[in-house]
């Protein structure tokens, strides 16, 4: 299992305040301060939520104010206090955790070190706090997140939530969850098994009964379709390149959403060959496909309303013989020229050739392409920070805004006209990258670049290549694979409430 299991519980047995200790079995049951059976359950860790007020719901042999002050605890969040107590004749352990102002993103960072608190141990049980629950389950079961690969997932700590009508939060954090998990495995799977073909086959697999439809071009296909960005990308490797398409049609949808992810299953750099150290992390340079993969797969179970189209472009930028190589012309679909000037811009490529696509086949509303595009872009914003550019503000606006609600925030970055000059070539209709550095600003003229296959519709273009992947294991995080852009953009899609 990528994430732990996880179960529901009502809080009734706790209704008169949690407790540790067994209850004299003559106490009056209606003012005892507890209920008949232990409130740990079968779990080994009991953890309940405090705020700055340090006051947490729970009977403890020492005064829980004067306990968590002792510790200096300020109800932070991400903050715990570990209590041992006697549970008949054996000893728990109750986790009590600062929820901080009690917001979605502080929830959210709660779960994660509760969660995190509970590796290695069979089960915790969990008291949900008040507020957004659904950040603080999505947080929790994001921190369990495990991958090693080559060996068959085993479940880790079971997660036993308990809380009263929060069915429907913990679902929907579940599906999301579940999709970040899955967009995870498939970036961090290594490129010895993860082809384009591959990749195909694992989307079709994932949307199957899911109510998405599947269709994959293969090579030939690509050809007789005049797919040119993407096969030239893929014609120096030995597995041969695939576009993916995932149709979501709820019935009654109102509007169209394209969906565009880039899917290079690794990246050499071709011809421009990119140094060691920088090729070492390139499995995962089709971390904005899977996201697309990973949207799709989870609509119907949330509920949009919308009709989505998702669509991968795929292959792998190989260095060989049959490579393309900088000063080739390649026709783009729709019949536009570009002169490949660095064959490690392939990534522009590919996406060109699905965005001229879903222009002049699907007559989208609105498009959104995510790629890890640009090592500039983390240049520019780090490590915490996704861009968004998009020719629309109210898209720019909402995309936004989805991104601090789901807890990916993203920063607009600007398409800057007077760049778009960089784009010029002598011999073709556009240049993949800029000759010379009379502009520089790499991340803007790759944008600048998509735009110019959109038809003027309203378009926005991610570039999560600075938070597509992770260098620690912390929080919500492990190490490799984030999935960035599952949650923003399932929570833009599917109105979902703050989370």
């Amino acid at each position: 299992m990528p994430i732990s299991p996880h179960l529901l519980l009502p809080r009734e047995p706790y209704a008169r305040g949690l407790w540790v200790t067994a209850p004299d079995a003559d106490a009056d049951p209606e003012t005892a301060s507890g209920d008949a059976g232990p409130s740990f359950g079968d779990a080994e860790l009991l953890a309940v939520p405090f705020d700055a007020g340090l006051a947490p719901e729970i009977d403890l042999p020492l005064p829980a104010a004067a306990l968590l002050a002792h510790h200096r605890s300020k109800g932070e969040a991400g903050e715990i206090v570990e209590v041992p107590v006697a549970t008949g004749d054996a000893v728990g352990r109750v986790l009590l955790y600062g929820i901080g102002d009690g917001s979605a993103t502080a929830l959210r960072k709660a779960g994660a070190a509760v969660a995190r608190r509970g590796k290695g141990r069979d089960a915790v049980r969990i008291v949900l706090p008040a507020g957004p629950v659904a950040a603080f389950v999505q947080g929790a079961l994001l921190a369990t997140y495990a991958f090693r690969a080559g060996e068959e997932q085993t479940p880790g700590v079971t997660l036993e939530f308990v809380g009263d009508e929060s069915e429907a939060e913990v679902d929907d954090a579940r599906v999301i969850a579940e999709a970040v998990a899955l967009a995870r495995d498939l970036t961090n799977t290594p490129s010895s098994v993860k082809s384009p073909a591959w990749l195909a086959e694992r989307a079709g697999e994932h949307v199957a009964d899911r109510d998405v439809t599947v269709r994959v071009w293969d090579e030939r296909e690509l050809a007789d379709d005049g797919f040119g960005g993407i096969l030239a990308v893929g014609k120096g490797a030995q597995s041969p390149p695939r576009l993916i398409r995932l149709d979501y049609r709820p019935e009654g949808a109102s509007g169209h959403v394209v969906l565009v992810g880039k899917g290079i299953t690794y990246d050499t750099g071709g011809i421009s060959l990119k140094p060691t150290g920088n090729m070492v992390f390139m499995k995962t340079d089709m971390a904005g496909g899977a996201v697309v993969i990973a949207v799709l797969g989870a609509l119907a179970a949330l509920g949009v309303r919308v009709r989505v189209t998702g669509l991968v472009a795929t292959a792998e930028n190989a260095f060989s013989g049959s490579a393309q190589r900088p000063s080739d012309v390649i026709t783009q679909y729709g019949g536009r020229t570009v002169e490949v000037l660095n064959t490690d811009a392939e990534g522009r490529l590919v996406l060109a050739d699905a965005l001229a696509y879903a222009d002049a086949e699907l007559d989208p509303d609105v498009m959104v392409d995510v790629a890890t595009l640009t090592g500039a872009i983390g240049i520019a914003l780090g490590k915490g920070l996704g861009a968004v550019f998009a020719s629309d503000d109210a898209l720019a606006e909402a995309l936004t805004a989805a991104g601090e609600a789901g807890g990916e925030p993203l920063w607009r970055m600007p398409l800057i006209e007077d760049y778009v000059p960089a784009l010029e070539s002598s011999v073709a209709d556009l240049a993949n990258i800029e000759t010379g550095s009379t502009y520089g600003a790499g991340s803007v003229t790759a944008a600048l670049f998509l735009r110019e296959f959109t038809g003027g519709r309203p378009w926005a273009h991610l570039d999560i290549a600075g938070v597509g992947r992770s260098g620690a294991d912390e929080g919500l995080l492990s190490k490799g694979a984030t999935g960035y852009g599952v949650r923003l953009l399932l929570e833009w899609l599917a109105g979902l409430p703050e989370r």
